[in-house]
């Protein structure tokens, strides 16, 4: 990788947003970006599609119906120990 004085460094690997998304890294493109979508040219997807929450919550009940009084209290033991590092 080497560095361009116009573009900066040639070979980056483009910016990722909190869940991978590609990020522009061009100020004036992502300037461009939000200009098109508050005037609806371009749509904006923020946050999980409706059928991965769905599956993550329906794995998340079948969790809690397999796990035993005791194993509950377990897991919620260490989450504890790790938050208040105990």
């Amino acid at each position: 990788m080497h560095t361009s004085p116009m573009y900066g460094k040639v070979g980056a690997s483009m910016p990722k947003g909190p869940k991978g998304e590609r990020r522009l890294a061009d100020t004036h493109a992502c300037a461009l970006a939000v200009a098109k979508i508050a005037t609806g040219e371009i749509e904006d997807t923020p946050g999980l599609a409706p059928g991965r929450r769905r599956s993550g919550v329906a794995g998340a009940k079948a969790r809690a119906e397999k796990l035993t009084g005791e194993e509950r209290r377990e897991i919620a033991k260490k989450a504890a120990a790790a938050r208040w590092r105990v």
